[in-house]
């Protein structure tokens, strides 16, 4: 009980500061003898109260950025159903197998993101738009991307914050802080709609004792993880996305 409550208490900071906080808590109910889907389901129940004590912490850095949400919310919220509808139907394997390879590639577009913004503002200025400006074809694929993502996180949360990042990233003029701000509310509609499909579908195959320790630690930790991630610079925020990234790469290949 204490190991689960301390790994939800990590999840949460983590989640709110980076995502992919589910990297600690799923490995640690499968270690302690939890079926991988049992885990799965467990994990996205308990880790709702993080996401939202982590959305809340970064509710100054949400003003400003509805215009993009009420598309990309939507996006989220059904790719969310689809991705919880393919846990219930198909072998998690189909998914574990494309994790790392999906992990690596939201890690390099951290990376390169603020090549990726300034390549984009020198193309707006040149052709006379503003430089905050977002093209429609940017928002189609920022909507397009949230919606994959979305399918993601419904069947496998693992992750799911950092390749939110990765995307918004490539796409949008936006500071680090705000982007995460929004991955931060994304995530949450996603572990929610996730949460309430296998809660009603397969309320006997998640371990509520667990998800009740994932949900009191998580709490704590989202309120830990956005007092002092919204304090850190954009380069040490982008180094500790990458650090997690690279940590939770290696977990998942060695799970």
């Amino acid at each position: 009980m204490i190991l689960i409550a301390l790994a939800g208490v990590g999840a949460g900071a983590i989640n709110a500061v980076v995502g992919s906080g589910t990297l600690i808590t799923f490995p640690t109910l499968v270690a302690l003898g939890y079926p991988p889907v049992t885990s799965t389901m467990s994990n996205a129940v308990g880790l709702v109260a993080g996401g939202v004590s982590g959305t809340w912490g970064y509710r100054r850095e949400l003003r400003g950025q509805w215009n993009r949400l009420r598309w990309q919310i939507p996006a989220s919220l059904i790719g969310a159903g689809i991705g919880a509808w393919l846990l219930l139907h198909l072998p998690e394997k189909v998914f574990v197998q494309v994790v790392p390879v999906l992990l690596v590639l939201a890690l390099v577009l951290v990376v390169i993101g603020p090549r990726i913004q300034a390549w984009v503002r020198q193309r707006a200025e040149a052709a006379g738009r503003a430089a905050d400006h977002v093209s429609s074809r940017s928002m189609i694929a920022l909507v397009l991307g949230t919606f994959a993502v979305g399918i993601y996180g419904g069947y496998f949360t693992a992750a799911q914050g950092i390749l939110l990042i990765a995307v918004m990233g490539a796409l949008l003029p936006e500071s680090v802080q705000r982007m995460n701000a929004a991955k931060n509310l994304l995530s949450l509609l996603v572990n929610i709609v996730a949460a309430v499909a296998y809660t009603v579908v397969a309320f006997d195959r998640i371990s509520w004792a667990a998800a009740g320790l994932i949900a009191v630690g998580s709490l704590i930790g989202g309120f830990l993880g956005a007092h002092y991630g919204r304090r850190l610079s954009p380069n040490a925020l982008r180094a500790v996305i990458v650090v997690v990234g690279l940590i939770g790469l290696y977990r998942l290949l060695t799970i």
